[in-house]
């Protein structure tokens, strides 16, 4: 596996390719487009013409004749040609110069924002469109920055790719034809050298230092993913007391990133001095010039300063478009980041032909499944069960057996490696993921709540629902009661992550979500695990109410809280070694029974412990 300097190597080359992707957004406002363009041909010619007024000034307050007049000047009334008017009429033109630079730049931010915007909802629903491997690996803080630093590139893109690198170079082309014509070669060629060479340097120059600029942004993901990663684990920090740890850590990754920035700014360096180099020896060429033209005659003062006018407004934008093309090579690197992101392919896609699911309330079908990780890690072994519409079926076992993989199949998070899943008489792989998924209720083992208030976690089983719905959800689940303690009772926030609230009481959040979403098959993946004593009986009897309506799939290690169940499904090490009821599977003294023996043991030294505490408390 390659490391990040490998990878930031090998990626020299920038892709152009990724502002095809920018295209269609440019055509969606085609109108405000062709008037941010006549905005933009307004602007420049007033930008053009302000040199010209300025000689005509000078060459009036000078009394020179005028040479080299500019043709539009023999069109202007002679009063208008005084040097009080053209004063006026230089003050005039410099307004337009920005008056038609920010209408430009207003009606074109509607593009730049409707493109961030599509973009980044793309980006949003791709990201949870891919698979669960790629979630489990990415790294959250890393992820974010990508994001934002590729919406941002694109705002830059936007505003000044089309608005700023294209009219400089008209502007660059309007003003050597102009000194080439009026001036003579020796200006026209020195200018031209000159712009050829400051912008060979800028795309040599800025393509070297494209892998400090990578490498830069690679550290500062790899810092803000420490910090968020340590951040959302704060609690497991205290724990441990792992405060300094935690703090060396990040302090490296800190280290690296100064280093690259270090190295990125050392070559900033050298690109600014070189093209500041390259601009103040053509403008002193161009000046050297002018004094010996003006000297002998040939040109008048007035020549002199638009001579000088043209440079400073030439090289300035000119600087400028150094800096802008710099920064869209790094806007480029952002962009190409996150829009990798869109060419990541998920494991799991509907089928061209998926539909929606017929009828939940159908038979489940588990039919010789196989499933593997990795060609190395085997999980399940040519599986086979059913559940029957309305049935209660439990899959038990030891740790790692894959009774959790089984609710990740079943939700179609991944495919079997063989064999297959059906529901009724249509195969999972047929079935629209959004649709499957819609019909199918879980209450998870580990529960994750937003940052929001009770109320709202729960209603995020059904968004549409009401509040009464709400409420007589969190009844059945049996939270209410604890909710009555609470100030602000279910507009409580729960914390990022829902760290406010117990591992129970989370768990009773996600059954009560659960619950309001009523689908017609249900999922409880350890769903009492985080209970007491007295939780657990009374959500195993809501658990047992809404089996008698509901076709349910219980994952549990407890087998005290599935005896009740339809029939139960005995894994190990990835077989479904027994079936049965829980009478049945006693009977038969096999390895249920030995489960449920050991389980028995454990359950009355943990009462006779209690017992012993308890008296010892007493006296």
């Amino acid at each position: 596996m390659r490391s990040s300097g490998q990878q930031i190597e090998t990626r020299s080359q920038i892709n152009w390719k990724v502002l095809r992707q920018l295209w269609p957004y440019l055509t969606e406002f085609k109108g405000r487009i062709a008037i941010a363009l006549i905005f933009l041909v307004l602007a420049k010619v007033s930008t053009i013409i302000m040199p010209f007024i300025l000689k005509m000034i000078v060459d009036g307050l000078s009394g020179e004749a005028s040479v080299n007049a500019p043709a539009f000047s023999d069109t202007i009334p002679i009063w208008a040609l005084t040097p009080i008017a053209l004063v006026f009429a230089y003050g005039l033109f410099r307004f337009s110069t920005v008056v038609f630079g920010e209408l430009r730049d207003t009606v074109f931010s509607r593009v730049t924002e409707r493109t961030i915007r599509r973009t980044g909802l793309k980006v949003f629903k791709h990201l949870h469109a891919l698979d669960v491997d790629f979630h489990l690996e990415r790294r959250t803080g890393g992820l974010a920055r990508d994001i934002d630093r590729g919406t941002n590139g694109i705002s830059f893109i936007m505003r000044f790719m089309v608005f700023n690198i294209i009219p400089t170079l008209i502007e660059i082309s309007l003003v050597v034809g102009i000194l080439l014509t009026s001036y003579g070669a020796a200006f026209g060629v020195v200018t031209a050298g000159s712009i050829v060479l400051y912008i060979a340097f800028s795309v040599v120059v800025t393509n070297w230092r494209n892998k400090y600029v990578r490498a830069a942004n690679e550290a500062d993901s790899t810092s803000n993913t420490r910090a968020i990663d340590s951040l959302l684990n704060y609690e497991t920090v205290k724990y441990f007391t792992n405060e300094d740890f935690e703090a060396q850590k990040y302090d490296r990754d800190l280290a690296q990133w100064e280093q690259a920035k270090q190295k990125n700014r050392l070559s900033l360096f050298v690109l600014n001095a070189g093209q500041a180099l390259i601009i103040s020896a053509a403008i002193t060429a161009l000046l050297y010039l002018a004094v010996t033209e003006v000297t002998q005659g040939n040109i008048t003062v007035g020549d002199f300063v638009l001579i000088n006018a043209f440079m400073m407004q030439l090289f300035m934008p000119l600087n400028f478009l150094g800096f802008v093309y710099r920064e869209i090579r790094v806007a480029l690197v952002n962009i190409e980041k996150m829009f990798d992101l869109l060419v990541r392919e998920p494991l799991v896609v509907d089928a061209p032909n998926a539909g929606p699911l017929i009828s939940a309330d159908a038979e489940i079908s588990f039919e010789n499944v196989a499933f593997q990780y990795a060609a190395n890690r085997q999980i399940l072994k040519e599986i086979s069960f059913t559940i029957k519409p309305r049935q209660m079926v439990a899959v038990v076992g030891s740790s790692g057996a894959g009774k959790s993989t089984i609710v990740k199949l079943l939700l179609r998070f991944y495919d079997p490696t063989s064999g297959k899943i059906t529901i009724g008489n249509q195969n999972l792989t047929e079935i629209a993921q959004q649709s499957l998924r819609a019909q199918i209720g879980i209450v998870p083992q580990d529960t994750v709540l937003f940052n929001d208030s009770i109320l709202e976690n729960v209603r995020y089983g059904n968004p549409e629902a009401s509040d009464e719905d709400v409420l007589l959800a969190i009844q059945m689940a049996h939270l209410d009661e604890f909710i009555k303690t609470l100030p602000e009772g279910t507009s409580t926030l729960v914390g990022e992550r829902g760290l406010k609230l117990s591992g129970g009481e989370k768990q009773r959040v996600a059954i009560a979500r659960a619950l309001l979403k009523r689908p017609p098959i249900m999922i409880f993946d350890e769903a009492t695990s985080s209970l007491d004593s007295k939780s657990e009986r009374a959500i195993l009897s809501a658990i047992e109410e809404i089996a008698s309506h509901y076709t349910s799939l219980v994952i549990a290690h407890r087998l005290s809280t599935v005896i009740n169940a339809d029939k139960i499904i005995v894994l190990d090490a990835g077989l479904v070694v027994e079936s049965g009821s829980h009478e049945e599977l006693l009977a038969r003294q096999g390895l249920y029974a030995e489960l449920w023996q050991a389980q028995q043991k454990n359950q009355i030294a943990n009462d006779s412990n209690r017992e012993i505490d308890t008296e010892t408390n007493k006296t």
